[in-house]
């Protein structure tokens, strides 16, 4: 028998081809942990070779001042869960740029990952804002040959556009950053805002 609730939910979108500095946005019955109501910003992808990319919403229990040494800032800094891979190393996504973080490469228009650390800290440490500006990771996430077109086909994710406003992507957490996503896809998805993230919960 068909689950006749999950059809309900289903929006049968137009066959898309995801970019660097786009959104994977997760189907609302995604149940895999790192990716349950997750929004993922693709950093890298090459056509039927592999994605990489970061959950940008599954904020973790540390704070950056936990992870790291050298933090001298009392601000309470989030870290993120960027994924299931990787997990002994921290990732920075930043709208810094290069003339603040040295090597720091553009992947969208006004978003950046990675750079020279030990100038991400200082501008930390110095009490500029981190809202909006950066975020922090531990994992990431990772697409073989092939999967992610399998995972599209299967209407796993919905692709979304990077937000016009670069700050964007660096803020909000939570269930509200990927409600934010959905309604960025347009009314037809209306529906899948309608789902808590814990459906048994409902």
């Amino acid at each position: 028998m068909k689950d006749i609730t999950t059809n309900l939910f289903r929006v049968k979108s137009p066959s898309q081809t995801p970019t660097a500095g786009g959104l994977l946005v997760a189907e609302p019955f995604m149940r895999e942990g790192y990716f349950n109501h997750g929004v993922v910003s693709l950093i890298d992808y090459v056509p039927d070779e592999g994605a990489t990319g970061v959950v940008m919403n599954n904020r973790t229990e540390y704070l950056l001042g936990e992870l790291l040494e050298g933090i001298e800032t009392q601000a309470r800094i989030p870290v993120f869960c960027g994924g299931p891979l990787g997990q002994d190393r921290l990732y920075f996504l930043h709208t810094l740029g290069s003339d603040i973080i040295p090597n720091a490469r553009s992947y969208a228009p006004g978003i950046y990952v990675g750079g020279d650390f030990d100038a991400v800290i200082a501008y930390v440490n110095s009490g500029y804002p981190t809202e909006g500006a950066v975020r922090f990771f531990v994992g990431y996430s990772n697409w073989t040959e092939g999967q992610l077109e399998r995972e599209l086909r299967q209407e796993s994710w919905a692709l979304a556009p990077t937000p016009q406003c670069p700050a964007d992507l660096l803020r909000t957490v939570g269930d509200s950053y990927w409600h934010r996503a959905v309604r960025s896809l347009g009314p037809a998805y209306r529906p899948w805002t309608l789902l808590p993230r814990n459906v048994s919960a409902n």
